[in-house]
């Protein structure tokens, strides 16, 4: 089997998304500025939705917007936020494609296993 080009930047960027959504809270605020209007959610409409203190949410939302799977808008004196369609999107195609390149190396594997005499 050909070794597959690693690109190291998409990789890391990868982890980092996936790090951001390995705590459920974050994803329940993703799934929250999914149903709210683009870029009219605030801290305290996700908190309206959950039962959490304000400052755990906020805490919760940086660590969205440093993958960068969220993005903040100023309006007045409140920050707003939405999700980034192109960063999820992105995500979404990078992860569907990594697993099924090991689904597919793996069921490759397994079928040459099989055909190997004992």
């Amino acid at each position: 089997m050909a070794m597959k080009q690693i690109d190291a930047m998409q990789d890391e960027d990868l982890a980092n998304m996936m790090r951001a959504l390995g705590h459920p809270v974050r994803l329940s605020i993703l799934r929250i500025l999914a149903d709210q209007r683009q870029g009219d959610c605030c801290c305290t409409d996700v908190t309206q939705c959950l039962p959490l203190a304000q400052s755990t949410v906020s805490q919760h939302i940086k660590v969205l917007l440093d993958a960068g799977l969220v993005e903040r808008q100023s309006r007045g004196t409140r920050n707003c936020y939405s999700l980034r369609g192109d960063r999820i999107e992105a995500l979404g195609a990078a992860s569907s494609g990594l697993f099924s390149d090991l689904a597919s190396d793996l069921a490759s594997r397994a079928a040459s296993v099989l055909k190997e005499p004992a």
